[in-house]
């Protein structure tokens, strides 16, 4: 099962690279700390459904969203593709939201027929020339502890620390991602069931 896991992650990096190949991204200025300050954040010109492209050093993080949730739910998750411009490789190390407790990098792990989640301790390395996507049933921004419910369409700013990079804050944009694609998940431990 675990072939057939790389197999999917591969498949959708591939099919995520021609999006990002489209947005049509216009220049902001970014609220960096670390790395450098004056790094460029890239917009697409139509925010509302648009890819978005926010750069930080070498690094650019393309397309991020968190996952809406109902009422009450304790987690949602974050999803983009990051992208290492650079010849260096970096590391996600974790992040901050005031909308929730705790920020974490989790991975999804196939044990005999139930998928399970952890956090990959450590963080998350950023390929020299690749990139790592963090899409629904696979690698993702965890945040737990929520403070309450992310509704579609809204927009929750999100702070996320790389090593070499450094801190970048940006807007992170809210919608509903459709159930599927968890198969049997163990959420134990997230305060979450499917």
């Amino acid at each position: 099962m675990k072939s057939k896991t790389v197999l999917f992650a591969a498949m959708l990096a591939a099919a995520m690279a021609p999006m990002a190949a489209q947005a049509n991204p216009i220049f902001k200025t970014a609220p960096v700390t670390g790395g450098r300050p004056d790094a460029p954040l890239l917009l697409a010109a139509d925010e509302t459904d648009a890819m978005a492209m926010i750069k930080v050093g070498d690094l650019e993080i393309v397309d991020p969203f968190a996952r809406a949730t109902l009422p009450g739910a304790p987690v949602s998750g974050g999803y983009m593709v990051i992208r290492n411009t650079g010849t260096e490789a970096d590391r996600l190390l974790g992040g901050t939201a005031a909308f929730a407790g705790k920020v974490e990098i989790h991975e999804m792990t196939m044990d005999g027929e139930v998928m399970q989640m952890r956090e990959i301790e450590g963080g998350l390395e950023i390929p020299a020339g690749g990139e790592v996507v963090l899409a629904p049933g696979g690698m993702h921004i965890m945040f737990m502890q929520m403070a309450g419910q992310l509704k579609e369409g809204e927009v929750r700013k999100v702070t996320l620390r790389f090593e070499k990079a450094g801190t970048v804050e940006f807007e992170l944009p809210v919608r509903r991602v459709e159930r599927g694609g968890h198969g049997n998940m163990d959420h134990s431990g997230h305060g979450m069931s499917d």
